[in-house]
């Protein structure tokens, strides 16, 4: 019995895969070491978690299905390589593996925003991860997989977002215990509209600890606006 080329099934089985999206919009990435460059933003509906300073609350539920073919149709108009997929938190949907994968096969250069508590081990390897460790000013600390540390390479981020100094003094003791700094770039960002950038600068400095201070771009551009 003729059961069809595979290949071609598998083709047809991509085209209907669908993810849940919040919002497609273009603007300048304001994290991560990306800081600056014109990137297209994929954001994703939902999210496990509620950290007490999420600025992204209204992604937990609204969102339309689109399917893979019809996300990649939206971002051809803009001309820059550069795709960020964040959330919510975007691994929360399984056919994120396959969005992601679709966009690295286009040409793309992909970053993935994830809380790290979801398993990333089957994320897509041409994917620049950049993952949350969740501080205890967060309210979400217990949610931390620090088994994901094992899937972090040298071309991923691990980001600490500060609250105030215990969460300082938590991320310093975090970074030793598990040597971070040996498996790639750890950024510290200050909490915004809670923690004042000039303060972290100065314990970062006082300390001589070897991370990137980031603070929010987008949010000195635009402030609080969804889609920027």
């Amino acid at each position: 019995m003729d059961h069809g080329d595979p290949k071609t099934a598998l083709s047809t089985q991509q085209s209907q895969a669908t993810c849940r999206i919040n919002e497609i919009f273009f603007s300048i990435q304001g994290e991560s070491t990306k800081t600056g460059l014109p990137t297209i933003f994929i954001r994703l509906t939902g999210c496990p978690l509620r950290c007490r300073y999420c600025d992204t609350t209204y992604a937990f539920h609204k969102g339309e299905k689109m399917s893979l073919d019809a996300i990649l149709q939206n971002i051809s108009q803009y001309r820059t390589q550069h795709v960020t997929v964040t959330g919510g938190e975007p691994l929360a949907q399984q056919t994120c593996h396959e969005l992601l994968t679709r966009l690295c096969d286009e040409g793309y250069q992909v970053s993935l925003e994830t809380s790290g508590a979801i398993d990333i081990a089957n994320v897509e390897c041409r994917v620049m991860k950049i993952m949350d460790i969740k501080t205890p000013g967060s309210g979400e600390e217990t949610k931390n997989n620090f088994a994901n540390l094992a899937h972090i390479t040298m071309q991923d981020q691990i980001k600490f977002v500060i609250a105030d100094r215990g969460d300082y003094d938590w991320s310093k003791q975090k970074i030793t215990e598990f040597n971070m700094l040996d498996l790639c770039e750890v950024l510290f960002s200050p909490a915004h509209d809670t923690l004042n950038a000039t303060m972290l600068a100065g314990w970062i400095l006082a300390d001589n600890l070897h991370v990137r201070l980031q603070i929010q771009l987008h949010k000195y551009l635009w402030g609080n606006v969804p889609g920027k």
